[in-house]
């Protein structure tokens, strides 16, 4: 008899990991609660690791057809001086791959279609979940239950789950940050696939499609819940006199086209990815702040790691034993540095900070940048054992 997962959310980790127990033999059912998949979020960078993860799950030559690299870009302040510049091509040369732009609506489609019909159930939450024996675990829903092998906790920051299992721990905090963001109307004449602008407690960076559209985000150092009537409005009175193609790409934006959502994260480290039949994966696992580009990187990690483990493991305990020690650390660290990052970057408001940093930057060696990359996108994956679907 095969063994069965249940994934608890329909997000870029939940789906990969689907596809990966597919890969290796399991029968999977992936239960997302929003009824409608909008795949709101706007658009995406992928590291060199993140694609390495989906060139294991077969899916990483569609993405890369639907993708933007990314060789030109930098970091700016808001009159348009550069601090540093983004070697693509190094990056290519060292891992392989540049960095990569898509939609995230474009990555969600890709990942649906690597998935069997009937495998994704929609408007359906799992409210907790039960053993029900020694090899067994059920997945509750509010008129059904799913007996698995394994419960997959991919549902978020805000992770339900993860709040049952670990009820001691504090959860996500406010990061102190706040982001908009959207996807232009139309495609914008760009000098650069990728590019960030830090100001005093404010960024403001775009990323380059394959069709010719952009997407852009404005993080604000703010307090959890500020709201704007008007947010497009918002966003032109704070970045409107920065330097090109800033004004343009808010230009190119329809005001009901705009995201906003607080940054929160898991400051509290966990003790554990997993607790007894149930793992946890992604943000649901180690959210972070998206300042060093990773979480979804890490989300594939995880989705790679696991299959990987449960395909080479006699039995499902050893290899959640194995997942927790591979991933915990990694991904805990790779969170750390993200918050480093936020605040030697775009928190930053003191005038005297903000010029010893942009001094800094400019200073820099040229291959800093890249280095920096490095030091988190060189990841090998690990062997999937392939057992057909």
């Amino acid at each position: 008899m095969g063994r069965s997962a249940v994934v608890v959310g329909g997000g870029i980790g939940g789906l990969s990991a689907a596809i990966g127990l597919r890969l290796i033999g399991w029968d999977v059912t992936v239960v997302e609660r929003s009824r409608v998949l909008d795949d709101a979020g706007a658009g995406i960078s992928l590291h060199a690791n993140g694609i390495r993860a989906l060139d294991v799950l077969g899916v990483g030559e569609a993405v890369r057809a639907a993708a933007r690299p990314q060789y030109t870009g930098g970091t700016r302040t808001p009159d348009g001086r550069r601090l540093a510049g983004m070697d693509g091509a190094a990056l290519e040369r060292a891992l392989g791959t540049p960095i990569v732009g898509i939609p995230r609506a474009t990555l969600h489609r890709l990942l649906r279609e690597a998935l069997p019909p009937g495998s994704l159930v929609v408007g359906a939450e799992v409210g907790s979940v039960e053993g029900t024996g020694p090899e067994r675990v059920r997945a509750c829903l509010a008129e059904a239950a799913l007996d698995a092998d394994l419960v997959v906790a991919a549902d978020g920051v805000s992770s339900r789950l993860r709040g049952r299992l670990f009820p001691g721990h504090p959860g996500p905090v406010h990061s102190g940050a706040t982001v908009l963001r959207a996807i232009t109307e139309r495609p914008i004449d760009l000098r650069s696939d990728f590019e960030l602008t830090w100001g005093r407690g404010a960024e403001f960076g775009h990323i380059a499609f394959a069709d010719g559209r952009a997407e852009w985000h404005a993080v604000l150092n703010a307090p959890a819940g500020v709201r704007h009537p008007d947010p497009l409005a918002e966003v032109r009175r704070r970045f409107g006199d920065w330097h090109a193609p800033v004004p343009a790409l808010l230009e190119a934006t329809r005001p009901d086209a705009v995201l906003h959502h607080d940054v929160n994260e898991l400051v509290t480290p966990l003790p554990s990815y997993t607790a007894g039949r149930v793992v946890l994966l992604g943000d649901a696992a180690h959210a972070m702040t998206p300042h060093l580009g990773q979480g979804a990187c890490q989300a594939l990690e995880d989705a790679v790691t696991l299959a990987a483990a449960l395909s080479a493991e006699d039995t499902v305990e050893a290899a959640l034993l194995r997942y927790d020690a591979e991933r915990r650390p990694r991904s805990q660290s790779v969170a750390r540095a993200a918050r480093r990052a936020g605040r030697m970057g775009q928190q930053l408001t003191h005038p005297v900070a903000v010029a010893v940093r942009n001094t800094a930057l400019r200073l820099a060696p040229s291959g800093a940048t890249v280095r920096t990359i490095l030091r988190h996108a060189a990841w090998t994956p690990p062997e999937l054992v392939r057992r057909g679907a």
